[in-house]
C-alpha cells in the first residue's frame, strides 16, 4: 500500500446505505420477496483525508486533494 493510500480513504455514503436498507426492510415487511428486489450499488461516495497519518508518514497532501475532501481529519 502506498503512503498516500494510507492517509486517504473513499467510502460509500453510510447514510445513503441506511436509507436503502430501511427501504428494503419496508418492502419485505409489506410482502415483497427478497429475491424479487433489485441489487443496488452505492452511487454516493465520501472522500476522507487523514492529516495526522500523513504527518506521521512525512507526507504532504496537495491542497487540491484537501479541498476536494468531504472530511479532513486533523
Amino acid at each position: 500500500m502506498s503512503k498516500l493510500a494510507a492517509s486517504c480513504r473513499m467510502q460509500s455514503d453510510q447514510n445513503d446505505l441506511f436509507r436503502w436498507a430501511a427501504n428494503y426492510v419496508d418492502r419485505i415487511l409489506k410482502g415483497a420477496k427478497p429475491s424479487d428486489l433489485p441489487v443496488q450499488q452505492p452511487t454516493k461516495f465520501e472522500f476522507f483525508v487523514n492529516l495526522k497519518t500523513a504527518r506521521a508518514l512525512e507526507l504532504t497532501i496537495p491542497q487540491t486533494l484537501l479541498l476536494q475532501a468531504d472530511k479532513v481529519i486533523q
